[in-house]
């Protein structure tokens, strides 16, 4: 796992419009100086949102890929909690360290949403 790369990577093109047109222009390529797996390659150049969040991605250098690709507020949002479904809890990064083990997990905590309702 190289959270770390795939952070670093989304950190400069945040800032970087050169780069924001050579990852739009051609993803693959770009993301190929960076020590990442390929399920990190695909996440990015999908753009998966909801794969980044599960693999540790911060949500605030998220959601700055996310206006890239111009995915609105609350699909953004939305995404997030999906890869939460989809792929499970975070894996790594500062969200692992919280304990949060999903929506499903959440709701049932508050009372809301369980099989027995």
């Amino acid at each position: 796992m190289s959270l770390y790369y795939v952070q670093k990577f989304l950190f400069e093109l945040n800032r970087d419009e050169a780069l924001q047109g050579s990852y739009l222009a051609d993803r693959p390529s770009v993301l190929g100086p960076y020590d990442l797996t390929d399920e990190e390659i695909a996440a990015l150049v999908e753009p998966d949102i909801g794969k980044l969040f599960h693999l540790g991605v911060n949500g605030q250098i998220l959601m700055h890929f996310a206006a890239l690709h111009q995915i609105e507020w609350q699909d953004y949002l939305q995404r997030m909690r999906d890869g939460i479904e989809e792929y499970g809890p975070v894996r790594e990064g500062v969200y692992a360290v919280t304990g949060y083990q999903g929506t499903e997990a959440h709701a049932k905590e508050l009372g809301q949403g369980g099989q027995d309702d």
